[in-house]
């Protein structure tokens, strides 16, 4: 069973920085991607940032240069440093990981967090 430990969400004023934490454990042999999804009510979820396992980052067109993603793959943890936040950020935030179970897989996985809640609001 995949575990994916969320923290740093909450309540922020505008301008102001988050930082969100997300540490995976479990049943993982190969973390192939982790990231961050979020969602606000009645709208599809859409990415926020991705790492690759070899380090390669993606970012939405809404979110580049205030937001940055980083990972400490001794930890099996990623980060999403959130800072000069705007109201239209507030949303559900959830992880994200791809990854397989085995050593040799016949499956790459997706599994979602529960989410955090980071509102923006003065």
């Amino acid at each position: 069973q995949v575990q994916l430990v969320e923290s740093g969400g909450g309540l922020v004023q505008p301008g102001g920085s988050l930082r969100l934490s997300c540490a995976a454990s479990g049943s993982i042999f190969s973390i192939y991607a982790m990231g961050w999804y979020r969602q606000d009510p009645g709208k599809q979820r859409e990415l926020v940032a991705v790492i690759t396992s070899g380090g390669s980052t993606n970012y939405a067109d809404s979110v580049k240069g205030r937001f940055t993603i980083s990972r400490d793959n001794a930890k099996n943890t990623v980060y999403l440093q959130m800072n000069s936040l705007k109201p239209e950020d507030t949303a559900v935030y959830y992880c994200y990981i791809e990854y397989s179970k085995y050593e040799r897989p016949s499956l790459i996985h997706d599994y979602w967090g529960q989410g955090t809640q980071v509102t923006v609001s003065s």
